[in-house]
């Protein structure tokens, strides 16, 4: 078996992307999955692909379990780390967004994430607000 999951693209723009992820448990859980894969995001007007995304907001509620978000690379970087039973919404355009700095080998630009403490009929849902970076 494996969880149950969606992913849907609400809206995917020149500057902006949000991403809406869903998961129900059956207790596998989910570990450095890629979520936002950048190279399927739309390129800008100038025909240059997205090369990575920095988190402007996120709204979330999880059940059971708590979600890691994490910049992708050789070795993953933590973007932000949601906890379990929770709902929230945070909001980082004040300063701009939470940068994508996995600067590391094998930086992809992607976002994965994994799943905590999971066990059989835990849910989270994820939205996401993305700033998307170019060249």
């Amino acid at each position: 078996m494996a969880d149950t999951v969606t992913s849907q693209t609400i809206q995917d723009g020149e500057r902006v992307a949000v991403m809406r992820f869903t998961n129900v448990s059956d207790g596998t859980g989910e570990s450095a999955v890629k979520k936002v894969d950048v190279s399927a995001l739309n390129s800008n007007s100038a025909g240059v692909a997205c090369s990575s995304v920095d988190i402007q907001r996120v709204w979330w509620a999880t059940v059971g379990m708590s979600l890691k978000i994490d910049f992708d690379a050789s070795t993953n970087v933590l973007a932000i780390n949601l906890p379990a039973d929770s709902t929230g919404d945070e909001y980082y355009d004040d300063f701009g967004a939470i940068p994508n700095n996995a600067a590391a080998s094998g930086f992809t630009g992607d976002l994965d994430f994994t799943t905590l403490g999971h066990s059989s009929g835990d849910t989270y849902m994820v939205v996401l607000k993305l700033i998307k970076k170019y060249g």
